[in-house]
């Protein structure tokens, strides 16, 4: 009997490898592959083919969300688990607008990992009884009359530029990480400005953490903000006209 194959993604090295060890506690599943960044993770899907992705939220370069939503572009019937530090409201709708099959608390690792990688080797979902009660509440709100906030929607590259900006890459670094030239970066970064009504870095790194696209602390925010802008030569948006 062939074993179930689980890709694992995780920027700190010591979780991934516990993750790792904890899973190689069952005989009939095999660790095919490790990552540490969410661009890795889905070039890694694509060559070694798990049966499994799981994947960290806060992962560098390429957030578990958007990981999980380009992995799932590519082959939809991939089976997903998200593991995250955060389990808000906010996040938690994220995750299910995704695709993914899992969701799991990184401090219930411990105890139900297992658990709920056995419930999509059944072709089954692993929610929390949190996440229910999110669902049910979205369910209520919606014959409930009142005022809808809608932000813009990013595409797939502006979320990843947005990312590697908010992670405190330089216009050049952007530019190199994608493979792009560094006249596309600096227009692709003046269209994000335009596109979401920002006018700095420090704007945009701002809105990055408000909307999960990246997780840091509080404590390091304003230090990331100064290296920011440092990188980005202090750059600043102004609108035409």
């Amino acid at each position: 009997m062939n074993k179930l194959r689980i890709l694992v993604a995780d920027d700190h090295e010591i979780v991934r490898r516990g993750i790792c060890e904890l899973l190689s506690t069952h005989s009939g599943w095999q660790v095919c592959g490790e990552a540490a960044d969410g661009r890795a993770a889905v070039e890694q899907v694509k060559q070694l083919k798990p049966d499994i992705v799981i994947l960290d939220i806060g992962m560098p370069n390429l957030n578990g969300l958007d990981a999980a939503r380009q992995i799932l572009h590519y082959n939809p019937p991939q089976r997903v688990l998200i593991l995250t530090i955060s389990d808000t409201e906010q996040v938690v709708r994220e995750v299910l607008h995704a695709g993914a099959k899992g969701y799991l608390s990184k401090s219930d690792a411990a105890k139900d990992l297992v658990s709920a990688v056995e419930s999509l080797e059944r072709n089954r979902s692993y929610f929390n009884s949190r996440v229910g009660q999110i669902v049910f509440n979205g369910f209520l709100k919606l014959g409930r009359p009142g005022k809808t906030l809608t932000q813009p929607i990013l595409t797939p590259r502006e979320r990843e530029i947005l990312q590697l900006i908010a992670e405190g890459k330089s216009t050049k670094g952007v530019a190199v990480a994608l493979t792009l030239s560094v006249k596309t970066a600096e227009t692709h970064r003046s269209n994000l400005m335009r596109k979401l009504d920002l006018h700095s870095v420090s704007a945009l790194v701002l809105y990055a953490i408000r909307n999960n696209i990246v997780q840091i602390p509080a404590h390091v925010f304003i230090s990331c903000v100064e290296r920011v802008n440092s990188c980005m030569m202090d750059f600043v948006y102004t609108p035409a006209g």
